[in-house]
């Protein structure tokens, strides 16, 4: 189980890896020549613009490199809400507790930076429990649409009364443990969400912010799934018409879309931990072919017990003593069968030995010293060593 999250873990380091470098490649194609053209035009402005008013370069980029400080403590040239107001504030604790962070407002001083710090702990894991039951909540209401519908489908049908009571809460909530749709149904069901809310939030961006539709939805997918560079931003003019209205539809858009793009990204985890999975199951499978097709072919006259390979790992030394042992025992069944008749009855063949020398020769042997060097001393092995040991006891007796 460890090896097997291990391959996990490496292969999907991996395949994140290559995902950047691919999407770093492209952006870099379709954003540098860009950069360079708007270097260039600055480049050409300034120095048109210290010609004109006889500014040395010098002093033009400090006075730049003070707006740009400014800029960061929420100064712009246009007019804008206060961004330390009770509503800009509130803004800017929803943008860190649902981890947007768009960036145009940051803390300035000391205190704000430590208090950042331990609120965004406390807040960022309070709000991703919450869009994690969010989901739990989704499912069940799914599951449940889900059997409501199979129930009217068979009232039609008349398998159901119409009239039928539904049990309690426990008994309800198991009745759709069978019901859970699948990952890829919810997938389809948060991707239309998450399209559907995007729209209607861009249709209310594009007049009231002056966005293009396109820039509008940008925003909304930069927004609701956390990344927030904070280069579109809403609700930061210090006037709107239905002013109220407006910061209220904002705040539940952004609240919707998150807790729906959120999900949409949790659902597309379990979709790529299962293609992971799918991945290293074929590697695993050509891995295990390779791997038995050399084991027959280096090993298939081997024959090896199977209690003992399930029962323990064997070792290099002791397999090999096992595989040594069982080359010696390969014997057909008759073999096996001829060897235990002649353990148990070699006594009996010893006997039978003796009897059939002493008819041969016409007397029973004497035990002398000739006998004992020539009488038994033709046997060979283990027989010859039992006729010795009988001739020795028939001479006793």
């Amino acid at each position: 189980r460890l090896n097997a999250d291990n391959a996990r873990f490496l292969l999907l380091a991996v395949l994140i890896v290559l995902y950047m470098l691919c999407g770093a490649a492209v952006f870099s194609a379709i954003e540098l020549p860009t950069e360079r053209e708007a270097k260039e035009r600055w480049e050409e402005r300034l120095e048109n613009f210290t010609r004109r008013h006889n500014l040395s370069r010098a002093e033009l980029r400090h006075f730049l490199r003070e707006y740009e400080e400014a800029s960061v403590a929420g100064i712009r040239v246009d007019d804008i809400r206060p961004r330390w107001d009770f509503t800009g504030a509130f803004y800017f604790v929803g943008t860190v507790v649902s981890t947007i962070g768009f960036g145009m407002t940051t803390p300035a001083t000391v205190g704000g930076k430590v208090f950042l710090i331990f609120y965004g702990l406390i807040g960022c894991a309070g709000t991703i429990l919450f869009f994690n039951l969010f989901l739990e909540r989704l499912i069940t209401v799914i599951a449940y649409v889900m059997k409501s519908c199979h129930e009217r489908q068979l009232r039609r049908k008349g398998v159901l009364p119409h009239n039928g009571r539904r049990g309690s809460g426990t008994s309800e909530v198991d009745s759709l443990a069978g019901w859970k749709p699948s990952v890829y149904y919810v997938m389809l069901i948060l991707c239309v969400a998450s399209l559907i809310i995007s729209c209607c939030a861009s249709a209310m961006y594009t007049p009231i912010e002056g966005w293009s539709y396109f820039d509008s939805l940008y925003f909304c997918f930069v927004a609701f799934s956390t990344i927030g560079f904070g280069d579109l931003v809403s609700s930061q003019n210090i006037r709107y018409e239905s002013q109220g209205l407006y910061r209220f539809g904002n705040f539940v858009f952004i609240l919707m879309g998150v807790c729906c793009i959120y999900s949409l990204f949790n659902v597309i985890s379990i979709v790529i931990k299962q293609s992971i999975n799918w991945i290293l199951k074929k590697l695993a499978c050509k891995c295990c072919h390779k791997c038995q097709r050399r084991l027959f072919h280096s090993r298939r006259n081997v024959v090896m017990p199977g209690n003992v390979r399930s029962q323990r790992n064997i070792s290099i030394e002791t397999d090999v003593v096992n595989e040594s042992d069982t080359d010696g025992r390969r014997l057909s069944g008759e073999m096996i069968s001829m060897k235990d008749f002649l353990a148990s009855n070699k006594v009996s063949l010893a006997i039978m030995q003796k009897q059939l020398s002493e008819t041969a020769n016409g007397y029973p042997r004497q035990m002398s010293s000739n006998s004992k060097q020539n009488g038994f001393s033709g046997g060979v092995g283990a027989l010859a060593i039992m006729n010795n040991r009988l001739a020795e006891t028939s001479v006793d007796r």
